[in-house]
Parts: structure tokens; sequence; C-alpha cells
């Protein structure tokens, strides 16, 4: 049975979340490589969510205290996917950044579609169906055009640093909290349930924040830079977050994750505009692939492979 007008367009505004969530992930890349001198990785980590916390508390918290009994009843598995995406994801991914290259740290960002395919087949059961092996490969192909500069031989030259493995480590959590995340379907509302997960991940972040102060000092930020917290808390934190926790809630965690394909595609023309990194011919390529691999991996008829494969 087709989906009704209103399903189709819950659905579309899905798709359209994910797809800002990739757009404000690219811009916070962009932002975090543009200030790197200015702004230590932790600090932009421990304060960008102190931030977000501050911005939504006078509202979140009345929710969280309306709906105290299921964060009591729920507690150790909103402790566990706080860890995993408030607490470690980012906090991982800047540290993996002091020791190994924005090249390699993008290779392994481009493996997490496929890990959380993986990961929803396994802890889930989710089929990956015909037409998602296709474009996964298809998007896979993209992102290789654009980490190789055209040429999948430069792959093959990369020095791969021990801030590899902890990047693997971020990939990880996010795609283990992004498959949990529905299969434990903590029953909250949304502004409440992200409040919760930035209060519980903040503790997660404080002691590599506090090692990196005892190692460089304090940060006092510049005021020129004092921009950049309240962007970083507003859109790669506050509204990413809200928006994939629902993608992954109304499409499933493994079609989510192919959105995150389309994060290099956008931090390759954010990166050209803010940045004047030059676009090239490869960057074309690349997002073509991504394009069509993301078109065929959620396609009305894939949906449908998926509900006829789960009954």
């Amino acid at each position: 049975m087709p989906p009704s007008g209103l399903g189709k367009r819950s659905l579309w505004l899905a798709y359209a979340g994910l797809a800002a969530t990739a757009l404000f992930w690219a811009a916070n890349a962009v932002v975090a490589r543009g200030t790197s001198a200015e702004i230590p990785p932790l600090a932009l980590s421990f304060w960008r969510w102190v931030l977000a916390l501050l911005i939504i508390a006078p509202v979140g918290v009345p929710q969280v205290l309306a709906h105290w009994q299921t964060v009591r009843r729920y507690w150790r598995s909103l402790t566990v996917l706080a860890a995993l995406s408030v607490g470690l994801f980012n906090t991982l991914l800047y540290l993996a950044a002091q020791t190994t290259s924005a090249l390699n740290i993008a290779l392994i960002n481009s493996a997490m579609p496929v890990l959380v395919t993986l990961l929803a087949w396994l802890l889930l059961r989710d089929p990956v169906g015909r037409w998602r092996a296709v474009g996964i490969a298809f998007a896979f192909v993209g992102v290789v055009l654009i980490i190789g500069r055209g040429d999948p031989g430069n792959l093959l030259r990369l020095a791969f640093q021990p801030g590899d493995a902890l990047m693997v480590g971020a990939i990880t959590s996010w795609g283990l909290f992004s498959v949990l995340l529905r299969r434990q379907a903590v029953p909250l509302p949304p502004l409440p349930f992200l409040t919760v997960q930035i209060a519980l991940g903040l503790p997660v972040i404080l002691p590599f924040y506090l090692w990196e102060t005892a190692v460089h000092g304090p940060f006092v930020p510049a005021p020129e830079l004092l921009w950049v917290f309240p962007f970083v808390a507003i859109f790669p934190g506050i509204l990413a977050y809200r928006f994939w926790n629902h993608g992954v809630g109304r499409i499933g965690p493994s079609r989510a994750a192919m959105f995150l394909y389309l994060v290099p595609v956008f931090a390759a023309v954010l990166g050209g505009v803010f940045l004047g990194e030059r676009l090239a011919p490869f960057h074309a390529a690349g997002g073509a692939c991504i394009l069509l691999g993301l078109f065929l991996a959620t396609r009305p008829q894939a949906d449908a492979a998926q509900l006829r494969a789960q009954r």
C-alpha cells in the first residue's frame, strides 16, 4: 500500500533533515579546520555542548522533569546513548585530528554508512536489499573519487597514523549509537531526549578537556572568534542531532547513514567558498556518484523491497 500524503510529507521531511545534518556537519568540519590554530579541539567540543545545553535548558529542563519517571526508568540506555554520541564521537574525532591528516579522517569517515548498515543487519536484522547495496556502492565510489582527488591510486600512497585508530573508534561509536537509538527506543519526546543526551554526554568530554587544559593551559577565546561557539552549538549541535534522531526513527539507521556520504560533498563546496580551496572536476564527478547512490538507496522501490523482506 503506497504511503499517504501525510506519510510522504513526513518521509521527505526526514530526508530534508538528514541532508541538513550532513550540511551542518560539513560546516562544522570547515569551521574547525579554519580555526584550528586558534581554538583547541577539545575546548571547542566541550564549550559547544555547554552552550547548547544552556540554550535549550529553559525549555528542555522543565520537559525533562515532566518525564522524570521515563528518564529514571531508561537511565542506563540514555547514558549509553549519550556516551556514544555527544560524549565520544566528536571527542575522538577531534583527538584523531591531532595526529592524523584530514584526508585520513575523511577516508575512515566514509566507511560509516557501510558500518551502520552492517551493525543494523547484525543487531536489528535490518535487510540490506539490492537497491541499497547498489546505492552504497555508487556513493562509496564517489567518496573515493573525492578523497583520491580523481586518482584512486592516491589512496595507496596514504600514510596511516596513530590517530586513525581513534577515528575508527569515533565512527564505531556513532554507528552503535545510530543502531541502539532505534533498538532501545527510549519513549521521550525529542527536546527532553536531546537535553538528557547533552547533560549525560558532557561528563564524558570533561576529562579530555581537563587533560587538554592541563597540557596546554586554559583557553581564552579571542573576541573575533566568539561567533564560532554559538554556531557549532546550534547548527552541528542542537539541530543536527535533532534531525538525525528523527531521521533514524523515521527511516532506520542504515538508510539514514547513507546521507553521511553528502558530508564530503558539502565540505568541498564550503571549503571552496569560505577557505579558498579550489573545486576540481573530480569534486563534481564524486558528488554526482554520491547523489546517484543516495537516490538508489532511498527510492520508493527500495522501501517496498525492505517492507516485503520484513514480512
